[in-house]
Formats: structure tokens, C-alpha cells, sequence
């Protein structure tokens, strides 16, 4: 790995610029946990970022189907070390149900930011978030899932509605103390990984659309000790090679349900809300990882005479670079603060929960853009070798294209942005928010943020539904670039203050970066310094 990554054996933690400043802002107790935080941007930047890369090319997932018995198994096999990192990476899911905070398992999730890897904890942590809220009795599993010793899933996806819940034929018959589980599960993450999956069905009966939907708890293993359900095959995919994703097919499964069936759509909405931060956590560490990877090319690399690093027109990418991730990060952390003050309600939700969902919204979307963006720059940055599987700038790139699809693609956030908004009253709470840290700022920067958020809502309000759909889409993007410069500009520090303008000026006002921050290095820079609590 050595030969093939800039980044790689670096502690990510220690080269990070925004990181602190963000923690130090929404989380008070953070540098209690600086020494683990420290150890995990080891494991990030070393151990993790090697298997990540030796999984991607040499040892995917396989699907093993039969034991020497002759006994059908559905089971993954794993890389040795794969398997050992998943197990030590468990400890990321612990914080919030052991007294921490949210903000400590998302920012370790932004340090390892590998979508594999990431995503089979994601998906263990919507497993615990279910059990924990709304099914204690299964609090045994819960142990099993915190402690490494089991796996997690969601399962929700059939192959004729995607992402509408609403479209789901799987059926859910009542036996007893169990149900049963009849249909199939078109794409389901962790498929022959996972021991205990949540998954969407419709009991009999049930109305039809979203509100008719209930959510189950499924082992793999049911009650006498037989496999539960089958695996049909796995995916082949672009990207997220470490988790296995494929087909599962229930015939008679034995199902457990969580909380009450009439509520089954609103806790599966809760765990995608989960989700969706993780998302944007790993959309921005993606993003870093590219940055890290071509800000030590360019300063290594030599072209017409001087370093890469030295020519404007890289100075300009590096400032794109660091515009982008610091804002996406900064809108991460809010979102991830508001859902570390909401999570705990259970139906129906105040508007508290409901802003968080909005942010939530907003920072899926918008980071999953500059994920993308900033590691299709990272491989251009490299020139012709970025395109080159040999190097790890190509995985990342890869490995992005997955955030905006994920969890529901640009076209469902912004359905359910409309819906915060205006029929959950988030806007209201939004302007005030933003509206008021953007006044307290005297600069021409921020006054263009506040000038387009007020005019985007107040447009968005003025339109039929149909017209506010197809607006959708841009409006999130211009509430969430006006919500970063702000948030960007409370952070406090001059370097934020010139991100904040330069955010402005590039995001909302359309114009290129102006020429100073050429020579602001402090700006697109890492590790100038050591980090601290700022």
C-alpha cells in the first residue's frame, strides 16, 4: 500500500483542519476522547486504509452456500484481516448507547470513511437504534451487535418501488407469538454477513402505501436453529466492495415486530435519517482522504520547472478542495448535532425532530455532491495515473460515486426536504437559525447568503406542488449553501471567515474564487499545525 497511496501510514486525525473546530463547537466533552480519537486516525490512515484497498482488489466477499454437510449456510466469506477490522471496528457504534455522543461514533465514521467498511457499521447501528428504542426485549441481540460478536442490516429495497416504501409487496403473516415473512428483498446490504436484520413488510391487512408498512426483526437463525431465510446471490458492483450486498428471499422467515405495526413507517424513516448522516460523514471523509492523497502529490510532483503545488492553477483546485470539504463538514456537524438533541423522541415528533430531519436532508445531499466532486478533482490532480487502479486516488473516486445514490438519491431528499419544510413547519426554525447568524455577521459574504435563503424560501412557498418539485432540487442546494456559510463563519477562526467568503462567493453568488486565495496556503494546507482544541 505504501507504493500506491501519498495518505497511507499517516494519522488522519492528526493532519485534520476542521475536525476539532466543529467537536469544540457541538460537543463539549470532546477532548476527553482525544486519545481514542488520535488512535483511531492511526487505524484509519494505516491498518483500515489497507484492507480497505486489499479487499478492493484482491479478496471481495464470497457467498458460501452449503457447509461440507451439504446444509445450505448463506454465508459470506471474508478476508482474514477484513474480518478481524470488523470486529474492532464495532466499538464505533457504542457511544450512543453507553452515554456518549453521537458526535464521537460520526466522526470516527468520517475518519474511516471507507463506504465498506463504514457501511457494515452503519448498518449494525440502525439494527442496535431499532432494538434499543422501540424492541428492548432483544436487548441479548443488542449485546451480541455492540460487542463485534454479530452483525447488523436494513432491509427495506424490493426491485419494483427503490426507494418508495409505499411500493412494498413483501407480506407479514401473524403465527403466534412470531410472524412470517413471504417475498424478496431485491438489495440488501450485509446479505450473508448479517445475523440480525430490521426489515420493512406489510402485515395482512394493512392499507395500502407507506402508513401500512411495519418493521420486523429477523435473525438469521430462527428459533430451532435453522437458516432463516435465503440468499439468492450477491451484487456485482462498482464500488463498497468489503459489504456484501445481494438478493434475500423469504419464505415463511420468522419475523419479530418492532414497536407497533401501525408505526412501522416511522421508525424506518428514523434509521434512514441515521443513515443519511453517516452518508454525509462519509461523503466528506471520502473527500478528505482525496484531498490528503493530492496535496502530497502536488508536493511532490515536479512539472515545468517547479513544484505541482507552486502553479496557480493547482492552487486553485487545492482551494476548491479545502472550500468544499470544510463546509460540507460544518453542515455535517449541525445536522449531527440537531439529531443528537432529537433522537430520542418517539412518535408523533416535535418540531425539534423534524428540523433535524431537515438538516439531515440538507447534508446528505449537498456533501454527497462535493464527495463526488472532490474526489473526481483529487484524480485529476494525480493527471494520467489517477486513472490507474494501481493508485488509491482511483478507489476513492470509485468509491464516491456511491454517496449521492445511497440512501435515497438527490430526487427523495428533496421530496422530503418539501415536506420538512413546509408541511412540518422546519422552515420557520431554518430562517430563524440562519437567519440570525448570518445578520450578526457584517460582511458583503454574508449578507448574499441571507439575501438567497430568505428569496429561495419565500419563492418556494409562491409555487403549485408540481412547481415546487421541480425547483426542488436547487433550493436544497441554495438553503444548504447558505446554512454552511453561516455555520462556516461561527466557527470563529480567520481561517473559516475566509472559507466562509470564499464559500459565498463561489457557492451562491456563482463567481470563481478571487485571486488572493492563491496564496492563503494556510487555507488548502493540512497539518501545518498540530491539532488541538481551538
Amino acid at each position: 500500500m505504501e507504493h500506491q497511496s501519498y495518505a497511507y501510514g499517516k494519522n488522519h486525525w492528526a493532519l485534520e483542519p476542521d475536525l476539532p473546530s466543529l467537536l469544540n463547537r457541538y460537543w463539549k466533552g470532546w477532548t476527553a476522547h482525544q486519545s481514542e480519537l488520535e488512535r483511531f486516525g492511526a487505524l484509519a490512515g494505516g491498518v483500515a486504509y489497507r484492507i480497505a484497498d486489499h479487499v478492493d482488489k484482491e479478496a471481495r466477499p464470497v457467498l458460501v452456500m452449503h457447509d461440507l454437510n451439504g446444509q445450505r449456510i448463506d454465508r459470506v466469506r471474508l478476508s482474514p484481516a477484513q474480518e478481524a477490522l470488523n470486529r474492532e471496528l464495532a466499538a464505533m457504534n457504542r457511544a450512543p448507547y453507553q452515554g456518549g455522543s453521537w458526535h464521537l461514533h460520526f466522526a470516527l465514521g468520517y475518519l474511516l470513511a471507507d463506504p465498506g467498511l463504514y457501511c457494515i457499521q452503519t448498518i449494525t447501528n440502525a439494527t442496535l437504534y431499532a432494538i434499543h428504542k422501540y424492541a428492548p426485549q432483544f436487548a441479548r441481540w443488542k449485546e451480541e451487535l455492540l460487542a463485534g460478536r454479530a452483525f447488523g442490516a436494513t432491509w427495506m429495497t424490493e426491485v419494483q418501488g427503490g426507494s418508495d416504501l409505499g411500493a412494498n409487496q413483501v407480506r407479514a403473516v401473524p403465527e403466534g407469538a412470531v410472524w412470517r415473512l413471504w417475498g424478496d428483498k431485491y438489495f440488501s446490504s450485509g446479505a450473508g454477513l448479517t445475523d440480525y436484520a430490521i426489515v420493512s413488510a406489510r402485515p395482512e391487512g394493512a392499507p395500502a402505501g407507506p402508513k401500512g408498512i411495519a418493521l420486523f426483526l429477523v435473525p438469521r437463525l430462527d428459533s430451532q436453529g435453522q437458516l432463516n431465510y435465503r440468499v439468492r446471490r450477491l451484487k456485482d458492483k462498482l464500488a463498497t466492495r468489503a459489504v456484501p450486498s445481494g438478493e434475500v428471499e423469504f419464505a415463511g422467515a420468522e419475523a419479530h415486530l418492532i414497536g407497533r405495526a401501525e408505526e412501522g413507517i416511522y421508525y424506518i424513516l428514523e434509521t434512514l435519517t441515521l443513515s443519511r448522516l453517516a452518508n454525509a460523514a462519509g461523503a466528506m471523509g471520502l473527500a478528505r482522504k482525496a484531498q490528503l492523497e493530492a496535496l502530497f502529490r502536488v508536493q511532490a510532483r515536479r512539472a515545468f520547472g517547479k513544484k505541482l503545488e507552486e502553479h496557480p492553477l493547482i492552487r486553485r483546485d487545492l482551494t476548491d478542495l479545502a472550500v468544499r470539504i470544510a463546509g460540507g463538514l460544518a453542515l455535517t456537524f449541525r445536522a449531527v448535532a440537531a439529531w443528537d438533541e432529537a433522537w430520542q423522541e418517539t412518535p408523533p415528533y416535535s418540531p425539534r425532530y423534524h428540523y433535524a430531519r431537515l438538516l439531515a436532508h440538507l447534508a446528505k445531499a449537498r456533501t454527497a455532491e462535493h464527495g463526488t466532486y472532490c474526489t473526481q478533482l483529487g484524480m485529476e490532480l494525480f493527471g494520467g495515473v489517477g486513472f490507474v487502479e494501481d493508485f488509491a486516488i482511483a478507489r476513492l473516486a470509485r468509491e464516491a460515486l456511491i454517496t449521492p445514490i445511497w440512501e435515497g438519491p438527490a430526487n427523495v431528499q428533496a421530496l422530503d426536504t418539501l415536506e420538512v419544510l413546509f408541511r412540518k413547519g422546519a422552515a420557520e426554525p431554518f430562517l430563524a437559525e440562519f437567519g440570525a447568524k448570518l445578520e450578526a455577521i457584517q460582511s458583503e459574504e454574508a449578507r448574499l447568503a441571507l439575501a438567497r435563503l430568505r428569496h429561495t424560501l419565500d419563492y418556494l412557498q409562491t409555487l403549485s406542488p408540481e412547481e415546487a418539485q421541480w425547483h426542488a432540487k436547487e433550493a436544497l442546494r441554495t438553503l444548504a449553501d447558505a446554512a454552511t456559510v453561516a455555520l462556516l463563519y461561527e466557527l470563529g477562526s480567520e481561517r473559516h471567515a475566509r472559507l466562509a467568503a470564499l464559500y459565498a462567493r463561489h457557492f451562491l453568488a456563482q463567481e470563481e474564487y478571487p485571486a488572493w486565495a492563491m496564496q492563503e496556503e494556510a487555507l488548502w494546507r493540512v497539518g501545518l499545525e498540530p491539532t488541538s482544541a481551538a
